[in-house]
C-alpha cells in the first residue's frame, strides 16, 4: 500500500510516498467475527439487509499542455481500479449496530514520472509505484432515523463533496451524525480529522484550495453542520456551515426548484450562495453567487449559466474535493478566480427519447473574465463534450463505458487539451 504522508514545513505542503501490502480479503475475517458474537435472532436484518459488490473501473487519461519546451508537456497514464464494498444491515432493538467496509486497490498498466501527474496514481521519490492500496471500515449505531457514522466517510455536502472523478474515490475518517427525524428535513452533522485523496492510500492534513489566498496553513480538523428541507414537492432549500480550522470558516445556502410544464417538458433552478471569512492567519474572503437554469423537452435539455466572484479570494475548498459551484467543471479548474465572472451554455442529450436507452451526449462551454490575480486581469474558456454508453441487459448489464474530451485556454494558466475514456463495471456479490 503506497500513501502520502505530508508535513507543514514553513506552511509548504512537503509529501513522501510510502508502500506497505494491503490484503483485500483481509476484510473478510472481520465481517465473520462480528456474526459469530452477535446473538442469532438480534442478526437478522443485520444479514438480510447487508449487500456487497465489486466495482471496476479502467482508466485512460491524457493531457496535453501545449508546451513543448516545458520539462513535461503531456500527462498520460493507464490504470486498473478494483472497489471492493460491504454494506450491513442493522440489528434489531432499540438501537441498531453495524458497519460497512471497502477494500481499494490501484493497479498502473501504464505510466512513468516523465508522464505522470494525473491524479490516477502516486508519484513517489521512487517514480510510479506498480500499485497502491487502502482499507476502510465503518462502524454504524441507529436510533429510530438518526443514523451515527465513526471511520471511514465519503461526505457529498456542499462544503466537503468527496470526489469519486479518478482511479479510486477520495475518502476521510471522522464522525457524521444524519437524522431524518422529521418528514422532508435532513440534518448532518460532523467532524473529519484525515482526508485521503484520489491517488493517496493513506490520510492526510487537509489542504485549503482558494486561489489569491495567503496566510492558509495544513489543519488536522473540519467540522460541517447543516440541512435540507423539502419545502413542497418541487422545491428543496439547504444551509450547509463549513469550519477549518486556522483557515476559513464558511456558510453556504442553495435552492433548488423543479417546474413541470407538459408531458416531457419541465424548468429546474439551482441557486447557490456561499459566504467564506479568513480564520487564523489567511485572508480567505470571498462570496460566490451561482446560478443554473435548464429547460427539459423529451430527451433534451437546454442549460444556463451565471457564477460570479466577490472579495479578495477565491472560492476556498479542500484539497482533493469538488467544489461546490456552478461552473466547477472538467479541466479549468473551477472558474473561481478573484472578481472572475463566468457564464456556461450546456446542451444534453438522453438518446433513450430516440429508442436507444443508456446512450448519453453533454456538451458545454464556460467563459470566464474579470480575473484579478497577482495584479493581473485575464481570462478563461473550457469546452467540454461527454459521451456515454450504459449496457442495458444481457451479461454484461450495467457495463459503462465513457469518453471526455476538454479543451482549455487561459491568459494566467497553461493550456490544455484532455481527453478520459473510462469502462465501469458494478458486479453484485450478495
Amino acid at each position: 500500500m503506497c500513501y502520502v504522508d505530508a508535513k507543514n514545513k514553513n506552511n509548504n505542503a512537503e509529501k513522501k510516498i510510502m508502500c506497505r501490502n494491503v490484503n483485500l480479503l483481509s476484510l473478510y475475517p472481520v465481517v465473520c467475527a462480528a456474526l459469530a458474537i452477535m446473538p442469532q435472532v438480534a442478526c437478522a436484518d443485520f444479514v438480510s439487509d447487508s449487500k456487497a459488490n465489486l466495482q471496476l473501473r479502467n482508466f485512460f487519461m491524457s493531457s496535453d499542455n501545449r508546451q513543448p519546451s516545458a520539462a513535461q508537456s503531456r500527462a498520460q497514464e493507464w490504470a486498473q481500479g478494483f472497489m471492493l464494498n460491504y454494506q450491513s444491515g442493522f440489528t434489531e432493538g432499540p438501537v441498531g449496530f453495524g458497519f460497512d467496509a471497502s477494500g481499494l486497490l490501484g493497479l498502473k498498466l501504464d505510466s512513468s514520472v516523465k508522464r505522470g501527474g494525473t491524479g490516477l496514481l502516486p508519484i513517489g521519490e521512487r517514480g510510479v509505484p506498480d500499485d497502491y492500496s487502502r482499507a476502510g471500515v465503518t462502524g454504524k449505531a441507529r436510533i429510530s432515523a438518526t443514523t451515527l457514522r465513526v471511520g471511514t466517510l465519503s461526505p457529498t455536502l456542499p462544503t466537503v463533496l468527496s470526489t469519486d472523478s479518478r482511479l479510486l474515490p477520495q475518502t476521510f475518517e471522522g464522525v457524521d451524525l444524519t437524522s431524518r427525524e422529521i418528514k422532508g428535513l435532513t440534518l448532518n452533522a460532523g467532524r473529519l480529522t484525515q482526508n485521503t485523496i484520489r491517488n493517496s492510500a493513506g490520510g492526510d492534513d487537509f489542504i485549503p484550495v482558494a486561489r489569491g489566498s495567503t496566510g492558509t496553513q495544513l489543519s488536522d480538523e473540519f467540522r460541517y453542520a447543516g440541512g435540507t428541507y423539502q419545502l413542497s414537492k418541487n422545491l428543496d432549500v439547504s444551509y450547509n456551515y463549513g469550519n477549518l480550522k486556522k483557515n476559513y470558516n464558511q456558510q453556504i445556502l442553495s435552492l433548488v426548484h423543479r417546474l413541470p410544464i407538459a408531458a416531457g417538458q419541465s424548468f429546474k433552478s439551482d441557486i447557490r450562495y456561499a459566504r467564506s471569512t479568513n480564520e487564523g492567519h489567511s485572508n480567505i474572503d470571498n462570496q460566490a453567487f451561482g446560478a443554473m437554469f435548464t429547460y427539459s423537452l423529451k430527451g433534451h435539455g437546454f442549460g444556463v449559466g451565471y457564477q460570479e466572484m466577490r472579495g479578495n479570494t477565491g472560492f476556498p475548498y479542500l484539497n482533493g474535493t469538488d467544489a461546490f459551484l456552478i461552473n466547477y467543471v472538467l479541466i479549468g479548474p473551477d472558474f473561481a478566480n478573484p472578481e472572475e465572472k463566468s457564464w456556461q451554455l450546456r446542451y444534453d442529450f438522453d438518446f433513450a427519447a430516440l429508442g436507444i436507452p443508456g446512450l448519453s451526449i453533454m456538451t458545454r462551454y464556460i467563459k470566464g473574465n474579470g480575473i484579478q490575480l497577482k495584479n493581473v486581469e485575464g481570462s478563461e474558456w473550457e469546452r467540454d463534450t461527454d459521451i456515454a454508453y450504459v449496457i442495458q441487459s444481457g451479461r454484461l448489464k450495467n457495463l459503462g463505458v465513457r469518453w471526455r474530451n476538454g479543451t482549455y485556454r487561459s491568459d494566467l494558466n497553461r493550456s490544455v487539451d484532455q481527453n478520459r475514456i473510462i469502462v465501469n463495471y458494478t458486479i453484485p456479490l450478495f
